[in-house]
């Protein structure tokens, strides 16, 4: 076998065959406008006749990057998460990066080992897509000298570009319909703790419309669980074994709404008959429950898609956008009945 052919095939082999060093085979490679073409057309043809496939980390110890992004997600399995990534995926592949997915399970030793792997990959630039750093971490990214984006996330201490909805706003209007359909006694099903700046604006949301349609608000009807559908199943039974049960339940995500709604049901209470339901994201879950959510849309594949343009115009040194707030809107469908 010729172990200086294909697959086998090393920088070193093509400058051998070439006869020039591996600092011109690596100019050739790169693009570099300074290649006489003579050498040029030496490099080319013994790369062909070699069938040499440079790897993308070989092109980045040259480069000192590669066309790599690192997107960091807190917990896979949601559905929000999952439809973004696909969103995300596909504007990078378009743009001729690749992604590296890493699912940190909202573990901070997990997530430091990511971004120094990471580091040491030479990504081209992070996604971020949650809030619960911890102080090490932030430390970390702050030595980091790589361009990053926060998506659908605020994380304390970090001042990076991002893509967001208005969170207070939106769990302001999620309730202000419940309210509209003529409901006075409106749970929440909360994610997170109210130290993350995305739960606390959604929550602020859910007081306001409250105090402003004249509804008490009853902390025995308000639990906080970490966005998940087991969550949601849980926190619902806490709810229904309060002193007195509510007529709507608003959740801060698809993912627990449909949980909720799983309990409620197992119970033997209907949705929307006895309780209403209504959810956040308008993930792909959202329309594939029984009945189908009704709940708050905000674009999720937008703000994928969208963060992934940032981020390269921001690899490319051309980005000066700071923050991006884009619309969200309540989209009726079959969980919440209105009342009288």
């Amino acid at each position: 076998m010729d172990r200086g052919r294909g697959p086998n095939a090393k920088i070193k082999d093509v400058a051998a065959r070439a006869g020039v060093s591996v600092t011109t085979v690596s100019r050739v490679l790169n693009g570099h406008p300074y290649v006489r073409e003579e050498l040029k057309s030496k490099v080319e043809r013994a790369i062909e006749e070699l069938r040499y496939s440079p790897s993308a980390i070989a092109r980045s110890l040259v480069r000192k990057s590669t066309n790599l992004i690192g997107v960091i997600v807190p917990d896979i399995s949601a559905s929000f998460f999952s439809t973004i990534l696909g969103s995300q995926e596909e504007a990078a592949t378009s743009r001729g990066y690749s992604i590296l997915v890493s699912n940190i399970s909202e573990d901070p030793q997990r997530e430091m080992r990511y971004l120094k792997v990471f580091k040491e990959m030479r990504v081209a630039g992070i996604v971020i897509m949650h809030e619960a750093i911890t102080p090490a971490v932030r430390r970390y990214i702050d030595t980091m000298d790589i361009p990053i984006i926060l998506s659908s996330a605020r994380p304390l201490g970090l001042k990076n570009p991002s893509v967001n909805i208005d969170d207070e706003a939106a769990a302001y209007d999620a309730v202000a319909y419940l309210a509209g359909m003529g409901h006075r006694r409106i749970g929440l099903i909360a994610g997170g703790t109210v130290e993350l700046p995305t739960t606390r604006m959604r929550l602020q949301g859910y007081m306001r419309a409250l105090k402003d349609f004249g509804i008490p608000l009853d902390d025995s009807i308000v639990r906080f669980g970490n966005f998940k559908m087991q969550d949601g199943y849980r926190l619902m039974g806490e709810i229904l074994r309060s002193a007195e049960k509510p007529t709507a339940v608003f959740s801060m995500s698809d993912d627990m709404a449909a949980g909720a709604m799983n309990y409620i049901i197992d119970e033997g209470y209907s949705v929307p008959r006895d309780i209403s339901v209504m959810g956040f994201d308008d993930s792909r879950l959202a329309a594939m429950t029984r009945p189908a959510l009704t709940t708050v849309h905000q674009p999720i594949e937008e703000i994928g898609s969208l963060s992934i343009d940032m981020l390269i115009k921001s690899i490319k040194g051309e980005s000066s956008l700071q923050e991006v707030i884009l619309r969200h809107r309540i989209v009726e469908r079959s969980s919440v009945k209105r009342i009288t």
